[in-house]
């Protein structure tokens, strides 16, 4: 039955997101996001962990916004190559660098959750530790607000 599911998923991604661009925009960010939440329920320290949680539901909220830009940036500008569409004024690539970014954020994110589990709890760095998630995190709703403002005015 898995593999059904999976062959419906596929075909649906393909049907939304294409093969091209905006097809492997929304899978790095997907896989990014995975990857946090992985590093997430590895986390020995279970308050930590629970001090992260509201950071974890907020990027895992944008995952449908990133899938919304990437489907109508497909329906405005289809893509089955590497090459970014032309657009009037390029904005197409600036949308696109926005959705990498944001996948780049992700990784960061991913990677600063991964240090802060190295800390010790009574160590003073932990809070700024900590703070770098927040702040990586941030950035990648940035990212994706300023992909969807550019995708709505071109």
């Amino acid at each position: 039955m898995a593999f059904l599911r999976d062959y419906r998923a596929a075909r649906r991604d393909e049907a939304e997101l294409g093969l091209g661009v905006w097809r492997r925009a929304h899978d790095r960010f997907r896989r990014g996001l995975d990857r946090f939440h992985q590093i997430l329920e590895t986390l020995p320290d279970k308050a930590l962990a629970q001090s992260v949680v509201p950071t974890a539901n907020a990027l895992a909220d944008l995952l449908p916004e990133v899938r919304a830009i990437c489907a109508a940036a497909q329906r405005t500008a289809p893509s089955s190559s590497h090459d970014i569409p032309a657009s009037t004024g390029g904005y197409l690539n600036d949308v696109h660098r926005e959705l990498s970014r944001a996948g780049n954020a992700m990784a960061q994110a991913a990677e600063a959750l991964t240090m802060a589990r190295f800390m010790r709890t009574d160590d003073e760095s932990a809070a700024h530790r900590l703070d770098a998630v927040v702040r990586r995190a941030e950035a990648v709703r940035g990212h994706v607000d300023r992909a969807r403002e550019l995708l709505e005015r071109g």
